[in-house]
């Protein structure tokens, strides 16, 4: 089984010293946003997750109000 691991592990194209890093050429931002996503989300992904955020915020609070005998039924 692990007789042939060292020729296996030499002829893996992923040591090959002929494959080298080549940079993106274009890197400099041109003159329009490149994208408008913030943290890979587009704009509905961002206001379903900030919207889930405000009622969960909600709820907490209200639930705590109710607790600390704030508010009443």
């Amino acid at each position: 089984m692990f007789d042939n691991l060292r020729e296996d592990a030499a002829a893996s194209p992923f040591y090959e010293e002929e494959a080298k890093f080549q940079p993106a050429l274009d890197l400099a931002p041109s003159g329009r946003a490149r994208s408008s996503r913030f943290l890979g989300m587009t704009a509905m992904q961002r206001f379903v997750i900030t919207f889930m955020l405000m009622l969960a915020v909600c709820v907490i609070g209200t639930m705590a109000l109710l607790v600390l005998g704030k508010i009443a039924f």
